[in-house]
């Protein structure tokens, strides 16, 4: 009897999806049953190789062995979580296993940690992907039951690894550079480094701030009110009043729209761990 070995994220969603599924049967490092291998990666089991892989020169930090940019990329098994790759890879070479599935999270950073671990184990199997954003029963079922050819999702890891390289090369060779022209440890990253010059910048705008007095010229008929943009001058704004004074306004058409704003949709599973995540710092465990 063949089985399908389903790739989760994070332990607790490897065991939703199994319950889901019907497999209960646990095992050291996943679930079985019904068909089904329930396992997870523990977020990033796979990364990008540190720089001093490529070569003894990048183990020292130092001006002239900048910049380090690799021709051919190596990756590496997280030291903390070897023992869960160890067991997703010989789980993808046995040989009543005759299909993968991608479960991870539904995006582009799901999809990245998904194929390095898929790679690094030189997993050939057929590749299918589960992509739901809720996990309600009914939504994991719709899900298995409508699977995607995982080659679909070939850009969106396109998209992923490309993204996680250009963190690399701008992470690892400005930190160091930086570094090194300091005399301190000094991190630098893609997306952190303008971040922190957009705070930066806006902090000193509200320092620098200083008051200035202007005006709005204000039209007011029966139930509606018109005004000016801001004035600087108080001359200016003085004319403008003038000039209204001495018109006369006529009002010939008043439009009111009542708008609905429908509430925000409830949390699904994963959305609320998301933000669990990003206020609190919780993790899935």
């Amino acid at each position: 009897m063949s089985e399908t070995l389903i790739i989760a994220e994070k332990p607790s969603v490897a065991a939703t999806i199994a319950a889901a599924l019907g497999a209960k049967e646990k095992k050291d490092g996943y679930i079985a049953g019904n068909g089904c291998l329930v396992s997870w990666c523990v977020g990033h089991l796979v990364q990008l190789a540190e720089a001093a892989a490529y070569g003894e020169q990048y183990k020292k930090w130092s001006y002239d062995s900048l910049p380090i940019l690799p021709q051919e990329w190596q990756y590496a098994v997280a030291s903390d979580k070897g023992n869960q790759f160890k067991i997703l890879k010989d789980l993808m070479h046995r040989a009543d296993v005759s299909e993968v599935v991608n479960a991870c999270d539904a995006g582009r950073e799901g999809e990245l940690i998904f194929r390095f671990v898929y790679d690094v184990a030189g997993c050939k199997k057929p590749m299918r992907r589960l992509w739901i954003s809720s996990m309600e029963e009914s939504a994991i079922k719709a899900g298995f039951a409508s699977l995607k050819d995982g080659k679909e999702y070939d850009p969106l890891y396109s998209s992923a690894l490309c993204r996680a390289k250009a963190d690399w090369i701008i992470g690892i060779n400005m930190t160091r550079l930086f570094s090194c022209l300091y005399g301190k440890t000094l991190n630098v990253g893609r997306v952190q480094t303008p971040t922190l010059k957009m705070l930066v910048d806006r902090d000193a705008a509200i320092t620098a701030f200083k008051k200035e007095k202007y005006y709005h010229v204000r039209l007011s008929l029966s139930g509606v009110e018109a005004a000016s943009a801001q004035i600087h001058a108080a001359e200016e704004a003085g004319n403008l009043k003038a000039a209204c004074e001495a018109a006369q306004a006529v009002c010939t058409s008043v439009t009111r729209e009542k708008k609905t704003v429908a509430p925000p949709k409830l949390f699904d599973l994963t959305s609320l761990q998301r933000e669990a995540n990003r206020i609190y710092g919780y993790t899935a465990k």
